[in-house]
Parts: C-alpha cells; sequence; structure tokens
C-alpha cells in the first residue's frame, strides 16, 4: 500500500509538471524560437534547440521542481544547446563565442532583462515566417507552428488536412528560408512583407470564422489564435494604421462568435443572430482599435474599411438599427480601393438592404456567374436578394446551387433550409 502510494504522489507530481511545461511553452515558445533564430540564422535550428530545451524540461522539472523563472530557464538550456551543436559541427566560431558570453554573462538569464531587443525578435520572426519565397499555404502553417505554438495536429485539425500534409508544408518551408536574410527588411520590402503577414493572419481567421470545409460551420481554435496573433502585431507596429484596422476588424468579427451557431449546433445568419449574445469586451476593445487606426491620420486601407464596416453592425443593438446607407458607401470606398469579387459580392449585400433589392441584384447582375468558381457566395447572395425581392422559385434555385458548391456541411445544411423555406 505504502509503495503504491508513494506512486500515485509521485505520478501526480510529475502531471503537476508537465502542465507546468506545458502552460510555460505555450506563453513562452515564440520568444525563445524568435531570438535562437536571430542567434543562429536558422528557424530550423531554433526550433530544434527550443524542443530540446522542452525535452529537458519534461525530464527535469518533475524531479527538481518548476524553476523560479521557467522561461529564462528554457532559454538558457536552449542557448547551451546551440553552443554544443556549433562547437561539435566546428563551424562558425565566431557565432559560437557570442552565444557563450551571453551564457557567462547571465547563468539564468531573465527574458524581459537579457534578451536585448525581444519585441523586434517576434517581430522578425513573424517576418520571416511570412517570407515571399513560401506559398500562403506554407505561410499559414509556419506562422502557426512558431509564431502561433500550434502543434502539426492541430493545424492540421483547423485546416481539415493530413497531419503528414501539414508536416511537409513546414519541413519544405523551413527548407525554403536556409540562407535567407533574417533581419527585419526595410522601406518598401518591410511593407509589403507587412501586408503579407496581416494577409496570413487573416487568412487564418477566416477559416476559423466560417470553414471552408468539414461538418463545422467554426473552427474557434483558429480565430482565437489569429486574434492573438493580430494583437501581437499591433503592439510591434504601433505606428501602422493597417495593423489596428486588422485587429479591430477580427476583435470585432470575434464577437459575434457564440451567437453565430444555435443551440441545434445549425449556422445562424447574421441578422437572426441574437446580439444579447455578443461579446461586449470584444466590441468595446474592436472599437478602440479602429479608433487607434483612425487617429494616426494616415489615408485607411482595406483593413481599416472593413472594421468601420464591422461597426455598423457592432453598434446596432437590433438587426433593423443597422445603418446600411452607411455600409453601402463604405464598399463603395473599399471597392475603389482594391475591387474584387468578393468586395462586389458583400456591396450587393449592403446595396440590397439600403435601397432595395433591386439595387443589390443590380450589382450582382454586372459580375460574371464565374468570377468565384467553386464558391457558395455568389449564388447565396443572390438567392438571398431574389427572396426579397418576392421571386421565390428563382431565390431557391440560387440556394440549391450555392449548396451544391459548398464544401461545407454546415454552410449546406443552412443552404438547404433556405431554399426549402423559400420554395
Amino acid at each position: 500500500m505504502g509503495g503504491d502510494a508513494t506512486a500515485a504522489v509521485g505520478a501526480e507530481s510529475a502531471d503537476r509538471a508537465a502542465t507546468a511545461v506545458g502552460a510555460v511553452w505555450r506563453l513562452e515558445s515564440t520568444r525563445i524560437i524568435a531570438a535562437l533564430t536571430r542567434m543562429t540564422r536558422d528557424v530550423a535550428l531554433a526550433e530544434d534547440f527550443a524542443h530540446d530545451a522542452l525535452v529537458a524540461a519534461l525530464e527535469q522539472w518533475p524531479a527538481e521542481g518548476t524553476p523560479r523563472n521557467p522561461g529564462a530557464w528554457l532559454m538558457a538550456v536552449a542557448k547551451r544547446r546551440a553552443v554544443d551543436y556549433f562547437r561539435r559541427a566546428d563551424t562558425l566560431r565566431r557565432r559560437t563565442q557570442e552565444l557563450g558570453h551571453d551564457l557567462e554573462e547571465a547563468e539564468v538569464p531573465d527574458l524581459d532583462a537579457a534578451v536585448d531587443h525581444i519585441e523586434d525578435d517576434v517581430l522578425r520572426l513573424m517576418f520571416l515566417t511570412c517570407h515571399p519565397v513560401l506559398s500562403p499555404q506554407s505561410r499559414a502553417a509556419l506562422t502557426l507552428r512558431l509564431v502561433g505554438g500550434l502543434t502539426t495536429t492541430e493545424i492540421a485539425r483547423g485546416f481539415l488536412v493530413k497531419d503528414a500534409t501539414i508536416g511537409q508544408r513546414i519541413s519544405r518551408a523551413k527548407k525554403a528560408l536556409v540562407g535567407v536574410d533574417v533581419s527585419l527588411p526595410s522601406g518598401r520590402e518591410r511593407q509589403e512583407r507587412l501586408a503579407d503577414v496581416m494577409a496570413v493572419i487573416y487568412l487564418v481567421f477566416n477559416e476559423g470564422y466560417a470553414a471552408t470545409a468539414g461538418d463545422d460551420w467554426m473552427r474557434p481554435e483558429l480565430c482565437l489564435e489569429a486574434l492573438r496573433l493580430a494583437r501581437i502585431l499591433a503592439a510591434l507596429t504601433p505606428a501602422e494604421p493597417e495593423v489596428h484596422g486588422l485587429q479591430a476588424l477580427l476583435e470585432l468579427q470575434a464577437s459575434r462568435s457564440r451567437a453565430r451557431v444555435g443551440p441545434d449546433h445549425r449556422a445562424v445568419l447574421l441578422e437572426a443572430q441574437d446580439r444579447r449574445l455578443w461579446d461586449q469586451l470584444l466590441i468595446r476593445r474592436g472599437l478602440a482599435a479602429l479608433d487607434r487606426a483612425q487617429r494616426l491620420g494616415r489615408p485607411v486601407g482595406a483593413y481599416v474599411l472593413q472594421a468601420a464596416i464591422a461597426a455598423c453592425h457592432a453598434r446596432a443593438h437590433r438587426a433593423e438599427d443597422t445603418d446600411w446607407p452607411r455600409i453601402a458607401e463604405l464598399y463603395d470606398l473599399l471597392a475603389r480601393l482594391t475591387g474584387g469579387p468578393v468586395v462586389e459580392v458583400n456591396r450587393a449585400v449592403a446595396y440590397g438592404r439600403a435601397f432595395g433589392p433591386a439595387a443589390g441584384l443590380a450589382v450582382v447582375a454586372a459580375l460574371d456567374d464565374d468570377v468565384l468558381p467553386g464558391s457558395p457566395l455568389l449564388e447565396s447572395v443572390r438567392g438571398d436578394l431574389l427572396e426579397r425581392a418576392g421571386r421565390t422559385a428563382e431565390a431557391a434555385s440560387a440556394f440549391r446551387r450555392a449548396a451544391a458548391l459548398s464544401r461545407n456541411v454546415a454552410e449546406q445544411d443552412l443552404l438547404r433550409r433556405r431554399a426549402d423555406e423559400v420554395g
């Protein structure tokens, strides 16, 4: 009995230590990998050294206890692994000396004090994972892996692909980054790369907010991770209005998450949502971020305009209170700024609400039927406008065509229900 009790206590202690390691890793891994990438100039090596430190923590903390400064402990171990590696490889002697000097200065350094330019390190890592040599899919996977701290399995589950597929994308991305400049870009290159970083974050959020395939209408874990990345980016680039616009847009859209799925787990459209379920804290954060973007006093971009549209919805306590003429005006600005079929389809929705279904259908009529191949968006909007115009048979046909194009089970169910109700 005594032995069993001792074993049980030991197992419980090990579980607590493992939980602590996991929590610390989620909080600190991005900063550790970012700092190691700056030091080693190799993102794959940086991740390997960080994981070596993680394994060491899993082995040592159950027996020795969680250190007073666990993040600094992981950084110190990872640095030692880097020093050992370069010594064994007998290469980059100068880099080895620099890393060794860092360790000699502080046996257990404090991350906030000892790692200079920690914010630059994280920003540098975000720019690196969105390097133009990578495909958009690889950028998203690598950003979620290194900056977001998600596992390969979590990323694969979010995008509904096999673990091996994500693993291959990440592996190929790391190889593609070997030898590239890991320093922060400047000037025009920095602005272009910043747009890529924001595009990846937006892509991740959209996949979580309205999944393109699978059984579920939403994948909240992707929304939360994209929102976290947007907040980090806004903190690291406070003078960029579009970054604050992106944060505002994601905060405001995420505020509706609880209302987007009903008690029966079916999708609920915006105008039918119970707005009492909207998250008021996220709305306040989103409106504050939008205000920061607008107060910077520079010409607004696409994210700021989209955030302003989301703000019109957030400020309306009831669907019928929505300022649709203002939304239509903002979509006109967005169309002139960026253009594109998705903007035009959404502009049709705004015109249909602000000026009547005929106005919305006129916007739709100006689009080719194949502008969004494989997407149900155009047909679903066409069906909605036709229903509002009283052309129910045509509306039902449009909803059925949209359902046939969708790869998401929840969306298919919603569109078929609308077709049946109209029919």
